[in-house]
């Protein structure tokens, strides 16, 4: 599985890991503008009253107010165990609305993405909007899922993700289901209780709690998915809602496995396109053949996978990973280029730090998110207990390779994820067209390769009143990759009310 990541955060530490200065400003509000809300004033769900109408306890954070709420670890039983998520609102000059932000994953901190999104949009959106950040159950500050260790889930990561033999599928198969027993034991009842489904219940409760009638809401990547739930649970609260890098939520494993194949592939394409144009390019003056010889680096690397000083090895998942998260941006190709220039020279150290970027490992070993393993729990759980029979997932392999010869047979394999998952599944995915909600913007890239475009097609018009804006470029989501024609779009979306013309496409700028 990958993980569906903002380019922003991505491209923030990988600068910081390979060595460049950046100062990441992040723009702080006078929280004396923030009063503390009061509960909407409208019935809450039957049996849910005690938390709609919680008090919360509101505190100065960073320029912020934040706060915990608590929620049921399982709405079916509401009388049960509870577990608290964390808010953080930043407060607008003029708000009159809440903005609520997630970035997707799923597992990512969407505290940390209101940080940021703060200096992102607009002044007019700043000015009318308080923008909130909703740390999903089991990530960040909101009780988070606990799993693997440090060292096991260096070994998880390290896995063949493209079997050989029946040794290595039994070895996969049981990453899969040491890791959901892991956050079973580790975790408890919430281990089984982090699906989309529930977090967008969540995201209710906080609306109401901070006495807004309707959920506005920008959601990236993974985000547009939660997005898409909530609006077809409660189409009637929905505001004004924002999905970039939309994820299409009708596919099963295979198809999404496989969406992620071609998009990936399309971006490797680019970068290597763009690569063989200079003089200094490590896979030669051939896009074509430069692919090759990366796809047979990792074959190389699944036979004989190159040791570091720290007495690491450089194994083929993890320079899957280390590729694939330099793809999210097309600003990080540089740094693809310099891990595939020592690669070659027998030197994995370069790749390996891309590897630890995309799972958030520290130098000390330990692992600054969840995330890498909460996208696990959240997708198996989502997926309502389906999985595919090793048989059946040797059957799709032959289309997954030839769409890429690069990730096709990991990507492949990776369908098999969930059939092990040793959790079950209760609230698994809804059917989603969010009928009776207002007009809905869906934002896709061209050359996305996390949540490729065909997957923003096919959600803006699976949504009642989708609308649907598309940015021709590279590179994974949409609004913070500088292309001021989707800013403006959007931007006049969230202050006005008001979408683009349905199949509005912005040129690369």
């Amino acid at each position: 599985m990958t993980r569906a990541r903002t380019t922003l955060v991505v491209t923030i530490v990988l600068a910081l890991l390979v060595g460049i200065a950046v100062y990441a400003a992040i723009a702080t509000r006078d929280d004396s503008t923030f009063s503390a809300p009061k509960p909407v004033d409208a019935p809450a769900p039957q049996g849910l009253e005690r938390f709609y109408d919680q008090k919360v306890d509101w505190t100065s954070c960073d320029g912020a107010r934040c706060a915990w709420v608590t929620v049921p670890i399982d709405y079916a039983k509401p009388d049960g165990d509870t577990t608290r998520i964390r808010v953080k609102v930043h407060p607008g000059k003029n708000a009159k609305r809440s903005l609520f932000v997630n970035p997707g994953g799923p597992g990512g901190s969407a505290i940390d993405f209101s940080d940021r999104m703060v200096s992102e949009f607009g002044p007019n959106v700043r000015d009318m909007y308080d923008i909130v950040g909703v740390d999903p159950r089991g990530v960040g500050e909101s009780s988070p899922l606990k799993c693997l260790p440090p060292t096991q889930f260096d070994a998880f990561v390290a896995t063949d993700p493209d079997p050989d033999d029946d040794a290595e599928v039994t070895a996969l198969r049981e990453s899969s289901e040491t890791m959901g027993a892991a956050c079973l034991k580790n975790s408890g009842p919430l281990a089984a209780h982090v699906s989309t489904v529930e977090v967008a219940r969540d995201m209710d409760v906080v609306r109401a709690l901070l006495g807004r009638s309707k959920l506005d809401w920008f959601g990236a990547s993974y985000g547009t998915q939660l997005g898409a739930v909530y609006a077809e649970l409660f189409p009637d609260t929905v505001g004004r809602m924002v999905l970039d890098g939309a994820v299409d939520p009708t596919l099963d494993a295979v198809e999404s496995s496989f969406a992620q194949t071609t998009g990936f592939q399309r971006a490797l394409e680019a970068y290597a396109k763009d690569c063989v144009k200079k003089s200094d390019c490590p896979i030669g003056d051939d896009a074509e053949a430069g692919m090759a010889k990366i796809a047979d680096l990792l074959k190389q690397l699944d036979e004989n996978p190159l040791k570091l000083r720290d007495g690491r090895q450089l194994t083929e998942g993890n320079a899957f990973y280390g590729v694939a998260v330099t793809l999210y941006d097309q600003e990080t190709w540089t740094y693809l280029t310099q891990a595939l220039r020592a690669a070659f020279a027998g030197d994995g150290s370069v790749l390996m730090i891309l590897s630890d970027t995309y799972f958030d490992r520290q130098q000390d070993g330990s692992y600054a998110t969840n995330g890498g393993q909460v996208i696990y729990a959240v997708n198996c759980l989502d997926a309502g207990g389906k999985g595919l029979s090793v048989a059946e997932t040797k059957a799709q392999l032959p289309r997954f390779e030839k769409a890429s010869p690069v990730f096709g047979s990991a990507l492949g394999w990776g369908a098999l994820g969930c059939s092990d998952w040793p959790i079950k599944a209760a609230n698994p995915l809804p059917d989603i067209d969010a009928k009776g909600a207002p007009p809905i913007l869906v934002v896709g890239t061209t050359r996305d390769p996390a949540t490729p475009y065909e997957s923003a097609q096919a959600l803006a018009s699976q949504l009642d009143s989708g609308v649907l804006l598309t940015r021709e470029g590279d590179g994974h989501t949409a609004y913070v990759s500088g292309n001021r024609c989707i800013v403006e779009a959007v931007d006049t979306y969230l202050v006005k009310g008001t979408p683009p013309k349905d199949g509005t496409v912005c040129k690369e700028s």
